[in-house]
């Protein structure tokens, strides 16, 4: 297979979960060059991503490597056949590569969870929240580069059909990124897709007790199997996916932790349409 310049984030996922299968089984990269019949040098651009793997190959190399939880090797094989060019690809080398990789987590996730602090989750946001969003960011960005974010943050939302359950701080719900009617909007808005089957929509009033120990803003994106879920977090530079075990059982207690000192959703509709009320 020809070799990649940039994987994108899933080939990178699939690269580094066939890693880490060989090392637990305590093979070298030379052990699994010989037993697939390649050089070491192959087998260096699989576990990078720098190049793809035939359903033949990575079945017999997660057989060498004993590993008998066959929907894992199955969501493998899907990733590592997947041929999708995604609406997504468009923006490829117009918007930083985090984009484009959290739009292909969306596109394949089977549910996400939301916990948001200071602003409205993205997948959530109005046109003019998410410009006004964007607007603040520093350096300023030019005006033809903030509205490729902006829409590519409508197309995202436009693909979105998975189960998504959302926690938001009543802070995020009040702090106005743009003026008051920007602000009324975008919480009507909320009440108007807090009525959608597919989404859950909690909030953490300012008087709740216990928020402090679970608090954590995050995104969980659900894979084809557990082992293959996806934490997002900002950081400086963009964004920081997380798929260790460890973490992801870390951050799915920490979902339920913040869910636990949340109201009910319809409580939760009543707060928001009350705070619209005095916008």
């Amino acid at each position: 297979m020809p070799t990649r310049r940039e994987p994108t984030a899933r080939q990178l996922r699939l690269a580094t979960e066939l890693r880490k299968l060989r090392e637990a089984a305590g093979l070298t990269a030379r052990q699994a060059a010989a037993m697939l019949g390649v050089s070491n040098v192959q087998i260096s651009q699989i576990e990078s991503g720098l190049s793809g793997v035939s359903e033949q190959r990575l079945r017999r190399l997660a057989s060498h490597y004993a590993c008998s939880d066959q929907q894992f090797v199955n969501a493998l094989v899907a990733m590592a056949t997947d041929r999708t060019h995604g609406w997504w690809e468009e923006y490829r080398g117009l918007l930083p590569t985090s984009f484009l990789d959290l739009a292909e987590l969306d596109h394949h996730a089977t549910f996400q969870r939301d916990v948001s602090i200071l602003y409205v989750p993205g997948l959530l946001q109005t046109e003019g929240y998410a410009r006004a969003v964007f607007s603040s960011r520093i350096p300023q960005l030019e005006p033809a580069e903030l509205e490729l974010r902006v829409r590519h943050r409508l197309a995202r939302q436009a693909g979105a059909a998975f189960p998504h359950e959302v926690v938001i701080h009543e802070s995020a719900l009040r702090i106005r990124v743009s003026d008051r009617a920007g602000m009324r909007t975008q919480l009507t808005h909320l009440l108007e897709m807090s009525e959608l089957d597919r989404l859950t929509l909690r909030v953490i009033p300012f008087d709740q007790d216990g928020f402090a120990r679970a608090s954590s803003t995050m995104t969980y994106i659900g894979g084809a199997v557990p082992r293959l879920d996806t934490v997002a977090r900002d950081a400086p530079h963009g964004v920081l996916l997380i798929d260790s075990e460890a973490q992801l059982a870390a951050y799915r207690t920490r979902f339920r932790k913040v869910e636990e000192v949340s109201l009910a959703p319809s409580r939760s509709r009543d707060l928001i349409h009350r705070l619209a009320k005095e916008l």
